[in-house]
């Protein structure tokens, strides 16, 4: 079997979207002109980084058209839902939103309301807002983000619901506009999709099969970010540790840490996904000798029980995870470590969640983000009928988070009285004289400041710890 290379949206389709975007620059411009006031867009992100990002590049498209962002719905021409259904909580906000947007769409009917991203990928989701949501103007997937201009053009001059979700694609669409949240810091994806089929998870179904950047592609926009101000960037990707697979040239993910490296400008560089079946040594090693690589790894578990991990399809054991555990802090002392972990996945026994108690003491994580398992339609999970119930995973889920919240205090206690290198990141959201940062670690740090300190690297001597952030003084 030959490998899938991944290939780019050919130059003449991205042209095509400039095209419509400028038809819309025109189309909103005379809408200013006669109501003499702004036309707005509202974006509301639900789930992971990645879609935080997808949401950064509708902002780029609007803002090229002509479109100003408000944080308000209801004074808002354009609307957009980028969603997530990795969680059935998320689905249900989404259309709990929808409903809402029902009477804004009454009183204006001028208002285009679209939803995108990974709920949209689903099938019965689509027939769902289509019968029941027909106030929704664009639907559209994962898959043609790039595509969104034409989009709205259509559902602007055809006054027509316009539905556009493609099953899968191998392309990756480059030069497209983008709008930043942060100017200091910066998500870049460095790949699409996911190969792994975990028996939990309904990514690989949503996002479609991994597809990787060129290496170019990806340093061009860290160099324009460097000079634009950023100081830190994070590369996304459902499993980074997979980067260049997919590539002609024997790419991989170390090489392209090393590569971006050597950016100027860029202070700091942090990644995430990585799936602890393809981290490998030489990505260890690239961690441990890039000085601009922080010293902080995302390594989801997701369960201690190898008998667990075996019905996820995780294919690591617990021994295995803690074998590498070890050899990351050998590599890189003091890093922080963070991890995901899914508790009452079907057929946990009390003997399997005492594993995960086990491997959450031996491999001692900063952080871990824990989640009751959630059944997702069209997983092989799903059709476990060993389902476990909310109340016995509700209390494993409260002993777990005792021993995590235990074991954080711990490290942080560590850290009374050392000093930490500090990104501030600017005023925190709580104060007018306090200021705001992480360390390379990714622990925040609250300190007294100035504002000229935003955005530079300073020295901070730990003085209080808190449940979750540090305090400390200037040095």
């Amino acid at each position: 079997m030959s490998k899938r290379v991944t290939t780019q949206v050919s130059a003449g389709e991205i042209a095509q979207q400039y095209k419509y975007i400028e038809i819309l620059r025109d189309y909103n411009q005379k809408r200013v002109s006669d109501a003499g006031k702004p036309v707005k867009y509202n974006i509301e992100t639900f789930g992971c980084q990645m879609n935080e990002n997808d949401s950064e590049r509708l902002s780029g498209m609007l803002s090229e058209m002509g479109y100003s962002e408000s944080a308000k719905r209801a004074e808002s021409d354009l609307i957009i839902f980028n969603t997530c259904c990795v969680r059935e909580n998320a689905e249900q906000k989404v259309y709990g939103h929808l409903g809402a947007l029902k009477k804004l769409k009454e009183n204006n009917p001028e208002l285009v309301i679209a939803i995108c991203g990974c709920m949209m990928q689903q099938p019965e989701v689509v027939e769902h807002i289509k019968k029941v949501y027909r106030h929704v103007d664009i639907v559209f997937g994962t898959h043609n983000l790039y595509k969104f201009p034409e989009l709205l053009n259509t559902a602007v001059e055809s006054r027509q619901t316009v539905i556009d979700v493609w099953d899968s694609t191998g392309s990756i669409a480059e030069n497209m506009p983008i709008t930043r949240k942060d100017n200091l810091k910066a998500w870049v994806t460095v790949m699409y999709g996911c190969n792994n089929f975990c028996s939990y998870c309904i990514v690989p179904y949503v996002r479609g099969r991994e597809r990787s950047r060129s290496m170019e592609d990806i340093k061009n926009e860290v160099v324009r970010l460097a000079m634009e101000g950023c100081k830190e960037i994070t590369l996304l990707g459902q499993n980074v540790n997979s980067y260049g697979k997919d590539l002609e040239g024997g790419y991989t993910f170390a090489g392209l840490l090393r590569e971006l490296n050597t950016v100027d400008g860029i202070e700091r560089i942090r990644f995430m996904t990585s799936h602890p079946k393809d981290l490998s040594d030489e990505l260890i090693y690239a961690m441990r000798d890039c000085e601009k690589v922080c010293e902080h790894l995302h390594l989801p578990v997701q369960a201690g029980s190898t008998r667990i991990l075996d019905e996820m399809n995780r294919r690591y054991t617990k021994e295995q995870y803690l074998e590498l555990v070890e050899k990351i802090k050998t590599h890189i002392p003091g890093i922080a470590l963070s991890t995901d972990i899914i508790v009452g996945f079907p057929g946990e026994t009390e003997e399997d969640f005492s594993e995960t108690l086990d491997i959450v003491a031996k491999a001692r994580f900063d952080m871990a983000y824990t989640f009751l398992y959630s059944k997702r339609t069209g997983t092989p999970a799903a059709k476990n009928p060993d389902q476990v119930s909310e109340e016995v995973k509700k209390e494993r889920f409260d002993r777990l988070l005792a021993l995590q919240n235990s074991i954080s205090r711990e490290i942080n206690d560590e850290l009374l009285g050392k000093e930490a290198e500090v990104l501030v990141e600017g005023l925190s959201k709580s104060s007018k004289t306090t200021y705001t940062g992480r360390t390379r670690e990714n622990k925040i740090v609250n300190f007294k400041g100035s504002p000229e300190l935003t955005g530079k690297l300073v020295k901070i001597k730990i003085d209080t710890i808190q449940t979750w952030s540090l305090l400390g003084k200037l040095i």
